[in-house]
């Protein structure tokens, strides 16, 4: 499964930071397009230093990469970020499945025996 693929520590930092709202919209327009850190302060009601927290915290997850361009900060996407927590959440629902199909045997199991009981 995908967890031991990451660290607790690594899974714990992009959840917490696809947990905000503006964060996973920064993640959304950034994997469409690169976009400076202004040109993204620019699109919500807040601060340029708040939407640099935001970036960072994003950063740090390893969502997004951050690099310089003269004297922007140009914020990117990175799929393969999103890939390895796309990943985690299947690993996760596989898990979930596993016990839906023990469940459903063990009903089925279970309606097989009344069918028994009442001579069917």
């Amino acid at each position: 499964m995908v967890v031991r693929e990451l660290a607790d520590a690594e899974v714990d930092r992009i959840f917490q930071a696809l947990a905000d709202a503006t964060r996973r919209d920064i993640v959304a327009r950034s994997l469409g397009a690169e976009h400076s850190v202004s040109e993204l302060a620019a699109r919500y009601d807040m601060s340029f230093a708040a939407v640099q927290k935001h970036v960072a915290v994003l950063e740090r997850a390893g969502l997004v990469t951050k690099t310089a361009r003269g004297r922007e900060r140009v914020v990117s996407g990175d799929p393969e970020a999103i890939r390895r927590a796309s990943r985690l959440l299947d690993g996760f629902e596989a898990i979930w499945r596993r016990r839906d199909l023990a469940i459903d045997g063990i009903l089925a199991e279970d309606a097989g025996h009344t069918d028994e009981r009442n001579g069917r």
